[in-house]
């Protein structure tokens, strides 16, 4: 299935159609189907007037009891992923102001359990000193003190240890030169730091190690319910749980490449070291 993000937010009424038609085609009443799928009406209703996304397995229940044909539950299963797939471009968020960006961040993280980061580019705004995240937004058009100052504030989740925090970083994500040496160099001691946080992993792939599968993009997977993706011009958010289940299969790779804890804090502490000299 391609992704045209330009569909993305009809595809959701286009779900809700499609559903309520094939019903109307099979001619089953919304108390009939909802009996068979094991749901109660309102759901069902919601659902054929667009107010909830039903996931992959509530449509394959509504399709399978309606008995549609092989190719219509192929194509109804592929929009039903494309309406799990939201796409948020970095203009609207300029427009909305950066700020909003974070709290809305503020919310997932707060909702989430376990909170995996791959970052194979640069270090993420949990884990980056005031300086590094001034200087990681010098390209945005819009004014950033309030972002800043929302991107620290969002810190302190770190230190609710009731969650528990995966961040997975490459060499260059630790080493990219966003700042000037002295900088960084208090960057990456900041990264051991809070690598011994009880509740926060910090781990590292470290230089000449033997992958596989190539490190295509940043993203993170809240608990097993949502995972994120960014790109140069916005980011992607899945729903659907094959898209997060692979996600989580990616990550669990790299994982057991990555060092931690003290062999993750001797590679940073030579980066640091060539920092300063």
């Amino acid at each position: 299935m391609t992704l045209d993000p330009g569909r993305l937010g009809e595809s959701k009424a286009d779900l809700a159609e499609r559903l309520r038609t094939l019903r109307n085609q099979a001619d089953r009443t919304q108390v009939w189907l909802a009996r068979r799928c094991n749901m109660s009406q309102t759901k069902l209703s919601n659902i054929e007037t667009g107010r909830i996304t039903p996931g992959i397995v509530d449509v394959l229940l509504i399709l399978r009891a309606l008995g549609v044909s092989s190719q219509v539950e192929t194509d109804v299963a592929s929009l039903a992923r494309l309406a799990n797939t939201e796409w948020q471009d970095k203009r609207s968020s300029w427009r909305r102001g950066l700020e909003t960006r974070q709290a809305e961040l503020a919310g997932l993280e707060g909702e989430a359990t376990t909170l995996r980061y791959f970052l194979p580019a640069m270090v993420t705004g949990l884990l980056a000193t005031p300086e590094y995240i001034r200087a990681s937004l010098a390209h945005s058009p819009v004014k950033t003190s309030k972002t800043v100052a929302k991107k620290l504030e969002r810190q302190s989740v770190l230190h609710d240890n009731t969650k528990q925090f995966i961040f997975l970083l490459t060499e260059q994500a630790v080493r990219w030169a966003v700042v000037p040496s002295a900088a960084m160099s208090v960057q990456i001691d900041h990264l051991i730091s809070m690598s011994r946080l009880p509740h926060v992993r910090i781990g590292v792939i470290p230089p000449g190690a033997v992958v596989g599968r190539g490190p295509m993009n940043t993203f993170t997977v809240y608990d097993q319910r949502l995972a994120t993706v960014e790109t140069f011009t916005g980011r992607i958010v899945f729903q659907d749980a094959r898209d997060i289940a692979e996600h989580l299969e990616v990550f669990a790779m790299y994982e057991r490449h990555a060092r931690f804890d003290d062999a993750a804090r001797a590679l940073f502490t030579e980066w640091a070291d060539a920092c300063r000299s």
